[in-house]
């Protein structure tokens, strides 16, 4: 059982409000918890150089934390004129895990933005932002009349806490975790990404496999949900 309260295979509560931003061509304030984050997608005609001609699109994500996410204010990345190496892994995570369902051919040479700005933080901050910017990017493509992804996508939090398996990890039970895990999975349960770090002993393959089931029902849970937003 996690410490608060819900099974070990048990989601936080889930919660979508699509079209949070007028202004987006498509848009979505997610919470798994206590963790919200704001995504945002926006469609510009071109690319970048280096796809100029082809006849393929690009998506690319950016990611960030507001100074008071945390509860303790942390200075804005902008003001120290770089972004910080955590910053820059998790935007590129995004980036790749949308792009692995989507067919950049039938974009034409357009360029979609997905804008993942936590609001709130309490464990799973990137995998709420992937999760969040597909609905963001579905709901863009509908605006624009461009084709819906091949694929939902869909990520989520595992970990063992006190020697148990446990899914959506929130930041005291992360903070505990002797595993982490963060997975991507498709709806149909195909894997596009896994991070596992053993926090303090290393763990076995069985444990690896069992984590992974572990997810993989919860992102059925999770791919069923952003269905139901974007119908």
């Amino acid at each position: 059982m996690s410490r608060d309260g819900r099974r070990a295979d048990e989601l936080r509560s889930i919660e979508m409000i699509p079209g949070f931003v007028e202004q987006a061509d498509g848009s979505v304030l997610i919470s798994f918890g206590r963790t919200r984050v704001l995504c945002t997608a926006t469609v510009g005609e071109g690319v970048p150089r280096w796809l100029a001609g082809s006849g393929r699109g690009w998506l690319t994500a950016e990611y960030g934390m507001l100074p008071a996410s945390t509860g303790v204010r942390t200075e804005r990345e902008a003001s120290s004129g770089k972004q910080k190496g955590r910053t820059v892994e998790i935007q590129r995570l995004v980036g790749r895990s949308l792009r692995a369902a989507y067919e950049m051919e039938t974009l034409g040479e357009r360029t979609v933005w997905l804008d993942c700005d936590v609001l709130q933080a309490d464990g799973g901050t990137r995998t709420t932002a992937i999760t969040g910017a597909w609905v963001a990017l579905a709901l863009a493509a509908t605006k624009h009349g461009l084709p819906a992804p091949a694929a939902i996508v869909s990520a989520v939090s595992v970990g063992i806490v006190d020697g148990e398996p446990l899914l959506d990890l929130d930041y005291t039970e992360d903070a505990a975790a002797e595993v982490d895990m963060n997975v991507v999975m498709t709806g149909d349960g195909r894997l596009i990404e896994i991070q596992a770090t053993a926090e303090r002993v290393p763990f076995s393959r069985a444990a690896l496999d069992r984590l992974v089931d572990l997810a993989a029902g919860g992102i059925a849970e999770i791919s069923r949900r952003q269905q139901e937003v974007i119908s």
